[in-house]
């Protein structure tokens, strides 16, 4: 017998928005309220609100909290401020990606990472492994259960989030974060995002996520759109934000990912010497973006061709945005030249694809 799945704290309030549940990396989330396409338009025109509180988040606390983090994450955690944010990796010993997440340097014997649903007790596994090796002094706490996590998302978002602050809270800029009050209700504000549109990723207690979505709901109107793990998934997918299970597991790496800018190199994090090889010489294979023709999505697990196989598509869409399908895929490195021509297996037709740039979206297209 399986486990049912988890509910995030607002799971009654996706039920009451007429929200299309599915299970996701073992919790009943929102996949749609209204239709994919207009809440992906939303974001990108006016506002979304998304309950993400299914992500983990695990707190370092101690004497060597930033030196295990070193350890840890592939960015550069001294280098990161009080009150900023680092995108990074996990990497195994060979390269391999753990998982991919997000560093919020707290202090100076302080940080905390926001980690992926699916991948928490793995997380937790891997940390606390690695203390264990090293002696590294600090607590690792997992505070997953008793955080919940909302992101508000597009052009609008710091507006909406300002009137319901009262015109007293601070404004981090762009990968900074700051604790404040919405509705009268304390809060991490984090300047960050995964949709490639302004706005806050807002970090409360589980047990205010509901006065919070209520809030922000009557303070938003008909301009916030409540969006689900479908427009997520458009939306990150247009601007080639990875996605783990997808575009990053263990037997790939941050070199083939293309994610080279966020390995700061000479610090001895756990994975380095491997991703330095990779880097020098180059990988056997390219994370690229593809462009079919037509109106016909290549999805996950879809061969791309060339005379035979030369790799795979991790995520294919149709982008609102971009107003046509677009694709993420692994392929041979000699073909991941952009403007090259190939072909996606779909359902045993062979539709043409180019390789492009990517992000497929971006405010000046």
């Amino acid at each position: 017998m399986t486990d049912a799945p988890r509910r995030t704290p607002l799971y009654a309030r996706h039920i009451d928005a007429g929200a299309r549940m599915a299970e996701f990396a073992g919790y009943d989330m929102p996949l749609v309220y209204s239709s994919i396409i207009a809440e992906h338009r939303a974001v990108r025109s006016s506002a979304g609100l998304f309950d993400v509180s299914h992500m983990g988040e695990v707190r370092l606390r101690g004497p060597q909290a930033l030196e295990l983090a070193q350890r840890l994450f592939t960015n550069d955690v001294a280098a990161t401020p009080i009150g900023g944010v680092r995108y990074g990796l996990l990497c195994l010993e060979d390269g391999g990606v753990v998982d991919d997440v997000t560093l919020y340097r707290c202090g100076d014997e302080e940080v905390f990472f926001c980690v992926n649903a699916a991948n928490i007790e793995t997380d937790l596994a891997w940390m606390r492994e690695v203390q264990q090796k090293t002696g590294l002094r600090c607590d690792i706490i997992d505070e997953s259960e008793q955080t919940a996590l909302l992101a508000l998302q597009g052009p609008t978002a710091l507006k909406l989030a300002e009137a319901l602050g009262r015109g007293h809270m601070p404004v981090p800029r762009r990968w900074r974060f700051a604790e404040s009050e919405l509705a009268g209700l304390p809060v991490l504000l984090s300047r960050t995002g995964y949709t490639g549109e302004d706005g806050y990723e807002i970090y409360a207690r589980a047990e205010h996520a509901l006065r919070l979505w209520d809030a922000l709901r009557e303070v938003g109107g008909d301009a916030l759109q409540p969006a689900g793990l479908g427009a997520r998934d458009t939306l990150r997918t247009e601007m080639a934000y990875p996605l783990y299970g997808h575009e990053l597991e263990r037997g790939l790496n941050p070199v083939e990912a293309g994610l080279e800018r966020f390995l700061a190199f000479g610090r001895g994090f756990i994975g380095e010497d491997a991703l330095q090889r990779a880097h020098a010489s180059g990988p056997a294979q390219r994370l690229v973006g593809l462009l079919p023709e037509g109106r016909q999505v290549a999805r996950s697990g879809y061969p791309i061709l060339a005379e035979d196989r030369i790799g795979t598509i991790t995520s294919g869409t149709y982008g609102p945005s971009v107003e046509r399908p677009i694709a993420l895929g692994y392929l041979a490195a000699r073909y991941a030249a952009v403007g090259t021509r190939l072909e996606v297996g779909v359902r045993g037709r062979k539709v043409p694809c180019e390789v492009t740039q990517t992000p497929f979206f971006s405010r000046k297209s």
